[in-house]
């Protein structure tokens, strides 16, 4: 059931909270008043029961994860700073300076399944409105880059190991008798793969991961082969993946790489220091002049780059109603000249045209490289280097959630930026030396 929401309109005699107490002048509390939340509620409220215990407020939980985002914090420590940190929680929409933790940890992972990637959606739609007219640009930049997924780095070694612990864990729950565990036999097995790419050691490595392989393959068998005809089914979508992990070879296309996350895939984007990066592909759509993401899509498949194109499109038109012209994109996209209306620019050689037109495409190409070091904030500041959610609905939600934390960064920004300039003008008037001093949020 959805939770109560205190009446912010309600006035107290001779003091309002933390309204009156905090600096109106900041920009977290210049961007909670800009937002408005009854929106969240009216759409999100869709997604709860009339019946039941009532939940924690709409606004709360969507505000830690707008925060949670917008300073790279995980689940336990932004409950934690929340406590500590009374501009948060005005932004939560408390009266009150709070004492205590506002809700588990676990109720974001509750929240987020909850509303899924409409709701993550709508959160950033919200951060594309709070910049007003300047996110209704004609032309964007599209480029796509790697969300790389919370997974160790694959080996058949590794793998064939967790098959061996997860058969033997459900051994142990369903109370099967196994003929033997290999636990000592595979401690020495994976002791030998190390070093394997010395010539002495090579052949024997190559053996001991045969030896691992077929302990795998053996152990699943039996289990499959022992479990009760009643519990069968709710673990032969695991028994499928051990063996369908177990009969891949190394020049398969779809492999499993990781028992946990098995919608990984393998993306080489020619980086020199990460020939390989482990995750999904993600679009991301920048306006050409303001810079504002305007389109974050988490791709399911290893699509070729111009593939992703349609995705992104439709997702700008659905969140900005102001139709969009002309997309410029890297060579990477070639093949593809118009999509949905949209003139898709690629550069070429331009033998054929005028000195103007390559001008004003050389203009563009200049802007489309802005979109580089943007996608380097939303990985290093934003959480988008490692996904740490659960599943393809994880990877959507957690680019746009991130994509939505760089958008309110932006516009916390802007909102410093004028204050600066304001402070300058009144130190101008008044004969005083000032240098404005801009400093991250």
């Amino acid at each position: 059931m959805q939770g109560h929401k205190d009446d912010l309109n309600q006035q107290q005699f001779l003091y309002n909270g933390l309204k009156e107490m905090l600096n109106p002048r900041n920009a977290l509390y210049q961007l909670a008043d800009k937002i408005d939340w009854s929106d969240f509620e009216d759409e999100l409220g869709q997604y709860y029961s009339v019946e039941g215990r009532p939940s924690k407020p709409i606004r709360l939980m969507v505000s830690l994860l707008i925060l949670k985002q917008l300073y790279n914090k995980g689940d336990e420590s932004v409950v934690e700073q929340w406590v500590q940190n009374p501009y948060w929680q005005y932004f939560s929409g408390e009266k009150e300076f709070q004492w205590k933790m506002p809700l588990e940890p676990s109720d974001f992972v509750h929240f987020r399944k909850r509303i899924g990637e409409k709701g993550a959606e709508r959160i950033f739609k919200t951060s594309i409105e709070v910049h007003g007219k300047s996110s209704e640009e004609k032309s964007v930049v599209i480029d796509t880059t790697v969300q790389e997924k919370n997974i160790t780095y694959p080996t058949d070694a590794k793998l064939q190991r967790k098959i061996i612990c997860q058969c033997v864990k459900i051994a142990k729950d369903e109370g099967i008798e196994l003929r033997q565990s290999y636990k000592r036999t595979v401690k020495r097995l994976l002791l030998l793969q190390r070093f394997k790419r010395h010539s002495k050691n090579y052949k024997q490595a190559l053996r001991a991961g045969r030896k691992l392989r077929t302990i795998a393959g053996r152990l699943s068998r039996e289990i499959e082969r022992k479990l009760p005809l009643p519990v069968l089914p709710r673990y032969s979508e695991r028994l499928s993946l051990f063996n369908r992990v177990l009969s891949q070879k190394r020049e398969d296309s779809n492999k499993i790489y990781s028992l946990h996350a098995p919608e990984v895939y393998c993306i080489s984007k020619g980086k020199e220091h990460k020939k390989y990066e482990f995750g999904n592909k993600v679009s991301i759509a920048l306006t050409k002049s303001s810079c504002i993401i305007v389109g974050a899509v988490s791709i399911s498949e290893n699509k070729y780059d111009g593939d992703t194109l349609p995705e992104t499109i439709a997702q700008r038109k659905r969140l900005i109603e102001k139709p969009l012209e002309s997309a410029i994109v890297d060579r990477g996209y070639r093949g593809r000249k118009e999509i949905e209306g949209v003139r898709i620019i690629i550069p070429d050689n331009g033998l054929k045209a005028s000195e103007y037109e390559k001008r004003k495409k050389r203009y563009c190409f200049r802007r489309r490289a802005a979109i580089e070091p943007v996608i380097g904030h939303l990985k290093s500041d934003f959480g988008l280097s490692r996904n740490f959610l659960k599943g393809k609905i994880g990877d959507s939600i957690n680019v746009m959630l991130a994509a939505a934390a760089f958008n309110f960064r932006k516009y916390i920004r802007k909102l410093r930026f004028i204050f600066c300039l304001f402070k300058y003008w009144l130190n101008c008037a008044a004969g005083i030396q000032y240098v404005p001093e801009m400093s991250r949020a």
